[in-house]
């Protein structure tokens, strides 16, 4: 049964930290798929759209997203290509309660990243599902859109 985790809120070191690629051969897979029904509950909870596992205090590459019909899982995401326009749009962030700000971010992105049975896939996004998948991954480097935003907002 998933559990509600706590989320770290700026100005917490890990949410600072360059997360660690994460070994699927060095994870239990049922302790792994276990993390990631947890992550995704606690976005579901927050509530929130996306949620990294440094938000929830664990350096490493995981990030889980919402989407219909069901939440995506990704494993080593990587951003492999993006469009030529940027868009500026409003964000906040469940690691940075209370604020919102103005960011520039790709229209597009393709992403490769990993599933929890190990396997390469990529995914293209436009709109509002890229620009999730850029300030999650963002979150991977150690960078918050508090870091990028053009213009903050109470």
């Amino acid at each position: 049964m998933p559990k509600l985790l706590p989320i770290l809120h700026e100005p917490h070191p890990i949410l600072r930290r360059r997360s660690d690629a994460l070994v699927l051969s060095s994870w239990d897979k049922k302790e792994l798929q276990a993390l990631a029904a947890d992550m995704v509950l606690t976005m579901k909870k927050a509530p929130g759209v996306g949620l990294a596992a440094p938000q929830i205090g664990k350096s490493i590459r995981l990030i889980v997203v919402e989407r219909t019909p069901e939440p995506l899982v990704l494993i080593n995401p990587k951003i492999v290509g993006h469009s030529l326009r940027k868009q500026t749009l409003e964000e906040g962030c469940l690691s940075v309660p209370g604020k919102y700000g103005l960011i520039k971010r790709w229209r597009e992105v393709k992403v490769r990243a990993q599933t929890l049975d190990g396997q390469s896939f990529e995914i293209k996004a436009q709109g509002f599902l890229a620009q999730i998948f850029q300030h999650e991954i963002d979150h991977l480097h150690g960078t918050l859109y508090i870091d990028k935003a053009t213009k903050l907002l109470q």
